[in-house]
């Protein structure tokens, strides 16, 4: 390797040097207003503690109603460890939260890549698609947060049907653990905005 023919410039060092005197300006007097739901108050960042006073007492006294599907389950289950820290279900909640969860599984993809004798057209790959409206409420019955959660797993689709059905299972619950991560942290940004 040999160096480029063109001779070094004076003027392309000077830009160079003033753009990254701007860049660095930009950055520290951006001023950074944004808060993370959890850190300690040091800035080390900290399950145990929050940001805001009460944050991790307000997520442990929401209580989940019943499941209706096992997929649905699955995301309770996950939804009731992560906001309690792995306590269970509060005795006396402050909250209750509503779970509306729908899964729908469609073929992504038609490939027989090398095989000459599978002539069926079965789908070799596929897509969980689960979605959760949650609505959270306090102790009067009125809405503290609503919204829509949308996740989507994929999955192969071997030719034995039982793999497939095992295959589609395991998509959905890595779906489910993937919505009740994001409902979580939903209701989290709700909750710090109540004052």
């Amino acid at each position: 390797m040999s160096l480029p023919d063109r001779p070094f410039s004076l003027a392309r060092l000077k830009r160079a040097a003033l753009f990254a005197a701007l860049a660095g300006t930009l950055i520290a007097g951006a001023g950074c207003t944004v808060q993370p739901l959890y850190s300690g108050g040091d800035g080390t960042s900290s399950i145990g503690a929050s940001a805001q006073p009460g944050m991790r007492e307000k997520l442990a006294s929401i209580a989940i109603e019943p499941a209706t599907t096992r997929y649905a389950q699955e995301v309770r289950n996950k939804l009731i460890f992560l906001l309690s820290g792995g306590a269970g279900e509060p005795a006396n909640p402050a909250y209750r939260l509503s779970l509306g969860v729908s899964s729908a599984t469609s073929a992504a993809v038609r490939v027989n890549v090398g095989d000459t004798t599978d002539r069926t057209g079965r789908p070799s790959a596929g897509t969980v698609r689960m979605t959760s409206r949650y609505l959270l409420r306090d102790p009067d019955g009125k809405p503290v947060a609503k919204g829509v959660r949308t996740v989507s797993a994929s999955f192969d689709r071997p030719r034995q049907e039982f793999a497939n059905l095992r295959a589609e299972r395991d998509a959905q619950d890595r779906a489910a653990q993937e919505l009740a991560e994001q409902v979580m942290l939903a209701i989290a940004q709700d909750l710090s905005k109540q004052r």
